[in-house]
């Protein structure tokens, strides 16, 4: 039976890991944010006051479409990032630090929205759940050279967003792990643990 698996969480927590681990283990087909065509990143770490709302609206778009892309694909797919988390936890963020208008901001969640109106939920959300010192570590070893200089401040508050957000999350079942403490690449129960939690739903 066709299923749409969403991954969720912070930066660094493990979110391509686990579609990968998802597509290796039950054949899904993967789904990976756009994260090396945003041709707005580079400028936004450099300044994100003067480009925060391009950035975000580059993700929205894109998202929007992979969305729609993978209503579509017959058979189970498993989405890195879902377009829930680009508008209510980094557009937010953003404009509650005031990177982003009230303006823009509104004009933003229109937008977003009206496309969340079309879209059909996941079946189940993985939200994984990581701290923000291991987060932090994370980053480092993957050496995406945009991300190096991120305050721990920054990831303290994305973390908060994620927390508020997933209190509210109503639109479909949600399995929240423990990335920073389960293993289920390496830990065997763990995997066990984890594998028993997602057939469930699948």
């Amino acid at each position: 039976m066709k299923k749409f698996i969403a991954v969720a969480g912070n930066m660094g927590v493990g979110k391509t890991s686990m579609v990968e681990f998802l597509h290796q283990q039950y054949q899904f087909e993967p789904v990976y944010e756009p994260y090396t065509t945003n041709p707005y990143l580079d400028d936004f770490y450099r300044d994100m006051k003067r480009w925060a709302f391009h950035s975000q609206l580059y993700f929205l778009t894109h998202k929007f479409r992979l969305h729609l892309d993978l209503n579509q694909n017959p058979g189970t797919v498993v989405q890195d990032r879902t377009i829930y988390e680009d508008a209510e936890i980094f557009a937010t963020n953003l404009k509650r630090g005031r990177y982003i208008s009230n303006r823009d901001y509104k004009t933003y969640m229109e937008l977003y929205e009206t496309m969340r109106s079309t879209l059909q939920p996941p079946d189940l959300l993985i939200y994984l759940r990581c701290s923000v010192r291991a987060i932090r570590r994370r980053i480092k070893i993957r050496g995406r050279p945009s991300e190096q200089n991120i305050p721990a401040s920054y990831i303290r508050r994305l973390n908060k967003l994620y927390e508020e957000w997933l209190a509210r999350y109503d639109i479909s079942p949600v399995l929240i792990w423990d990335s920073e403490r389960q293993d289920y690449v390496c830990d065997l129960v763990d995997r066990i643990d984890f594998q028993r939690s997602i057939e469930s739903f699948i």
